[in-house]
């Protein structure tokens, strides 16, 4: 069974949580050499020099950046689909219903030449054979705003490398000189991260902050002023498989994501494997069964949320072995031993050579109803 996966063009010209995992993904899924009865090989597709109808199966990754034509051209040649759409947990059912007025005005104001991104998204979503979600709020997400069944997607969260389960934080400290509490964030620094405010509310506690990433350069002001805040350390951007980074998640006394939405926030899994407690968004998809005593959610700008929360982790600190068993089953291996059995589930379910099956058509300016339904 060969597999091909792929995303939109730019992907690799950055590195994030996407591209970590995708690579990940193909690695631990070419490990397993076969399932359930059936060999199997997965590879990046480069689709301007191969066919999607040389594979048994495409998966796609993100809904965006026009992969809805990924989708469509698949299926138009008979290959089963398979799609992780990277949905915002913060969309639901009242704004899917604004999002497709909107669309149904702009194709009426531009004699449908323009379309919205929701409208592709949504298309993609519905065309792909199967969907795959991070976790049950971008699940419920899908269904609220896009009206997918929920019959039609599955969970399978990010997976975890293994240097951050055995991350120790002695060498992070011996790099540094940073002794004693102090609070890690990992990431994009941008407006939306709110780094500022965790900045100046760690500041008023006296408390170290230490930031890994780096701004783009529409953001390059922003990162000024963070830096400006007393008690602020930049790290700059560190690689994925870099030391420095495992370590500093091990001798973190807490992980803070306090910022906006997000699907599933890859640094916080990580942070959990090294042992370390997380102050999290009420808008990022981190649900994980009994880890209040690990996990603690504020909302976005909630600075007096983010003081209790960080207080409480740092005077009563959990145990990291306690911490860890959380995340202990999210390792790439087992997450892609999950993936590969969907594959084949799809494949032997949906025979070959049947062109334009499942294909959706976009509604023409000919109804005179407002769309508000599938």
């Amino acid at each position: 069974m060969r597999i091909g996966i792929l995303s939109y063009p730019m992907l690799f010209q950055r590195e994030g949580s996407l591209q970590i995992q995708i690579r990940e993904t193909i690695r631990s899924l070419n490990r397993l050499h076969g399932i359930d009865g059936e060999a199997l090989s997965v590879e990046l597709v480069d689709p301007c020099r191969g066919r999607f109808d040389a594979y048994d199966l495409i998966h796609v990754f993100a809904a965006v950046h026009g992969n809805h034509r990924i989708v469509e051209v698949a299926t138009e040649l008979g290959v089963p689909v398979v799609l992780s759409p990277l949905i915002s947990p913060g969309w639901n059912r009242s704004s899917g219903t604004r999002a497709r007025v909107a669309d149904r005005l702009l194709g009426n104001l531009t004699a449908w030449n323009v379309e919205t991104s929701y409208a592709q998204t949504r298309r993609a979503l519905q065309v792909a054979t199967l969907i795959v979600a991070l976790g049950e709020a971008e699940k419920r997400a899908i269904g609220e705003a896009f009206l997918v069944p929920a019959a039609r997607v599955r969970v399978f969260p990010n997976g975890i490398s293994p240097q951050f389960f055995n991350a120790d934080g002695a060498y992070f400290r011996a790099r540094t000189g940073i002794e004693g509490p102090f609070v890690l964030m990992v990431g994009a620094i941008a407006p939306h991260k709110d780094q500022l405010g965790m900045a100046h509310a760690l500041s008023e506690m006296a408390l170290p902050f230490v930031l890994v990433g780096e701004a783009q350069e529409r953001d390059q002001d922003y990162l000024a002023q963070v830096r400006q805040v007393r008690g602020v350390t930049c790290l700059g951007k560190l690689r994925h498989d870099d030391q420095l980074l495992a370590s500093a998640f091990a001798a973190a006394a807490v992980f803070a994501l306090p910022g906006q939405t997000e699907v599933q926030p890859m640094p916080a899994l990580e942070a959990l494997a090294a042992g370390t407690p997380v102050v999290n968004s009420s808008g990022s998809d981190l649900t994980i069964a009994n880890a209040g005593f690990a996990i603690r959610t504020v909302a976005p700008g909630d600075t007096s949320g983010i003081k209790r929360a960080v207080l409480g982790l740092i005077e009563e600190p959990p145990k990291r072995a306690a911490v860890r068993s959380l995340v202990s089953e999210l390792t790439w291996d087992r997450i892609a031993e999950r993936i590969a059995r969907c594959y084949v589930e799809v494949v032997r379910a949906r025979p070959r050579g049947a062109p334009g099956a499942g294909l959706v058509q976009r509604e023409t300016p000919s109804s005179s109803r407002l769309y508000t339904g599938p």
